[in-house]
């Protein structure tokens, strides 16, 4: 019978593009399950354990937060998940990043208004400090 192939960590993070510290991380969260180790204490991770650190890194990617990623990743492995679920939790999502692409507007904006406002010269005064320091 083939013995499934196993990786230590730095094998796993190059095939799923996870660095070893989340690697560990993301194992000390809970988002993969405790890895086997070898008799001489290294982590071994499997084929499904990098599978796992793929998905979680692509959700990553989109954004989701470790607590989204931990919802979606029970979904993921819930052969009877209803998709309403999962469609769910991605709208609430995007609803997040909606805020925040308001918010990242507004702060361009303000930004923008004061770099128009300073004079960029050798002159000490300057707006932008002036707003910063404020006591609003």
């Amino acid at each position: 019978m083939p013995k499934d192939k196993h990786f230590q960590i730095s094998q796993a993070a190059q095939q799923s593009g996870v660095s070893a510290k989340m690697i560990r991380h993301y194992e000390e969260l809970g988002l993969i399950p405790k890895v086997r180790r070898s008799s001489s204490g290294y982590r071994l991770y499997s084929e499904e354990d990098l599978h796992f650190l793929k998905f979680i890194k692509q959700a990553r990617e989109l954004g989701f937060s470790t607590a989204r990623i931990k919802a979606l990743l029970g979904l993921w492995r819930n052969p009877s998940r209803s998709s309403r679920d999962v469609k769910a939790l991605a709208k609430n999502h995007i609803g997040e990043l909606e805020t925040k692409i308001k918010d990242l507007e507004q702060m361009r904006a303000t930004l923008l208004e004061l770099v128009n406002s300073c004079r960029g010269d050798q002159r000490p005064q300057c707006p932008i400090l002036n707003r910063l320091a404020s006591r609003k």
